[in-house]
């Protein structure tokens, strides 16, 4: 289990947690909101980590027997509840886990807490169950409810929760991590923060999946074979970009910055801000032969394949209208 110094960005929420720390004024139930990698399961085991060690104070010491525990997933204060059926929350869970267990004391820490992750996808009869709890839990309670949407959540619940957004985190405080922690190349740090828009877990994700690397390669290598492309050679091509069908989106994303690249790199001749600097020799060539029209309609017909997809028109079809106004301009 994480501690306060593991979480990347969101000074604001580790500022008031801290400060809910040492205020003594700990709300008896949380909402974590963000999307998925945000960071709410590092933030809520960090929170409930530090509120449990022994030693006291804003920042759990990882030695005692609480903080040992927890690290190894065995403190027995700290509930993560668990649902069997996939995307659901149902009432016997939040009864069985939470409402059945919070009447007894905790074993030998200062509070008795529980995590509920995919918290907006608990039954609205799940949801009734937890609310019982929170109108009047015991002293030593703490929820902490982690939530992708609290749109889905019931307003009678949110008016009784602290509720903390996470924001997109800083792109220089996910390179750092990425590059200082994961040893992640510049360029390929780079290129996963484009993709993660200030979500931590996502470039994380990204920045090691070899899944992630090869459709990259694959991209770059097909763009630079149009030139020589046939038209016979198109299905081949249309097949090669099927195979990244189910990621589609993040493919298209990958030409767009691609074209972004050598769209800049052609304003202004410089590789300070280019995604793709390791790719500078293809940049620079594709930049040389392109016009600033050709280019910028290139980009219209990526945009244009994206609504086809969308609007269902035909995958194949989409794909080689697509390569095909990639070859003419």
């Amino acid at each position: 289990m994480p501690g306060f110094e593991d979480v990347i960005g969101h000074e604001d929420i580790l500022w008031h947690l801290k400060n809910a720390i040492l205020a003594h004024k700990v709300s008896h139930a949380y909402i974590f909101n963000g999307e998925a990698g945000s960071g709410k399961r590092l933030l809520a085991d960090a929170f409930a980590m530090t509120l449990q060690c022994e030693r006291g104070g804003t920042q759990a010491c990882m030695q005692c027997r609480s903080c040992r525990q927890a690290m190894s997933g065995n403190q027995p204060d700290i509930i993560h509840v668990t649902h069997e059926k996939p995307g659901t929350i149902g009432v016997e869970d939040i009864r069985s886990q939470v409402n059945a267990d919070i009447a007894i004391k905790p074993y030998r820490s200062p509070y008795k807490i529980y995590i509920v992750d995919e918290a907006d996808k608990m039954t609205v009869q799940a949801q009734n169950a937890i609310l019982k709890t929170m109108e009047e839990p015991p002293s030593y309670a703490v929820l902490m409810l982690l939530a992708d949407n609290v749109d889905r959540m019931l307003p009678t619940i949110l008016s009784r929760c602290v509720r903390l957004n996470l924001k997109a985190v800083k792109d220089r405080l996910i390179k750092e991590y990425l590059m200082k922690k994961m040893k992640i190349p510049d360029y390929q740090a780079d290129l996963s923060i484009t993709f993660a828009q200030g979500n931590v877990g996502k470039a994380i994700k990204l920045a090691s999946s070899d899944k992630f690397q090869e459709m990259k390669e694959e991209a770059i290598k097909l763009l630079g074979y149009m030139d020589g492309m046939e038209l016979h050679d198109m299905p081949e091509a249309v097949k090669k970009i099927g195979e990244y069908k189910d990621n589609i989106q993040e493919l298209l994303d990958l030409f767009t910055l691609w074209f972004r690249d050598v769209l800049l790199f052609k304003a202004t001749q410089e590789a300070g801000e280019l995604i793709f600097k390791d790719e500078l020799a293809a940049v620079r060539k594709q930049a040389k032969k392109s016009s600033y029209e050709g280019l910028e309609e290139i980009l219209n017909s990526i945009e244009r394949a994206r609504s086809r997809l969308r609007a269902n028109v035909n995958f194949d079809l989409t794909m080689e209208l697509l390569l095909l106004a990639i070859k003419e301009n």
